[in-house]
This record gives structure tokens, sequence and C-alpha cells, in this order.
């Protein structure tokens, strides 16, 4: 008999996106910029797209969690938007890369600790 994990549906799994406008004219802009972006890399987020970071969160609490964590790192000027989805809907997301499509990130196969 197999033993079987305890893992969160696709319905319960959320990714969190992080999508941002920073402005970067002046160098404290770029630095509070920088910060931001070490912020979100440091609490397990990567890269999408340009200004576009996402990380898996194994519910809707994990991912408030991470919100708060980053928030003292948002920058005073901009705009910075949370987004969550299911990993359901994030599955169903249509990646096409130079022309060709290809499939959506999966989730990691780590152990989530919050």
């Amino acid at each position: 008999m197999a033993l079987r994990r305890n893992l969160p549906s696709e319905y319960q799994a959320m990714w969190l996106f992080a999508m941002f406008d920073l402005p970067v004219l002046t160098s404290q802009q770029r630095r509070n910029y920088a910060q931001f972006r070490k912020a979100l890399l440091k609490h397990g987020f990567f890269k999408i797209q340009y200004s576009v970071y996402a990380r898996y969160c194994s519910s809707e609490e994990s991912a408030s969690t991470h919100i708060a964590m980053v928030s003292p790192a948002l920058p005073p000027e901009g705009q910075v938007r949370f987004l969550l989805v299911t990993e359901r809907q994030f599955g169903k997301m249509v990646v096409i890369t130079r022309g060709k499509p290809s499939k959506p990130e999966k989730a990691p196969r780590q152990l989530q600790l919050f």
C-alpha cells in the first residue's frame, strides 16, 4: 500500500502573482526597485515576465503571509498588485514562446512550511 501524501487540491493550492510598475528615473527610485525585487526573490518568488513575479502557496492563508512579509519592502512610489489564482486556473494558462505553445511552470515538489 503506497503512502498518500497530504497535498493540497488544485483548487486549494494557489499561485501568488506580484505585478508592479515602479519608477526608475532617479538613483533612489532604482534602489527602491532593487530592494523590492530582492525581497520578492528572498520570499520565494521567481520572475515570470518583466515586472511579473510569482510563487506557489499551499493555501490562501500562506499567500496572505507572503504578502505581509514582502509588504515592508514596497516602494513609496509606483504601483504593486498581488493576484491569487488557483493551481487549477494556473494550469490552464496559455504560454506561447517564440510562436510555439508551451506549458506553464509546475508547482514545486518541496515542502511548504507556511
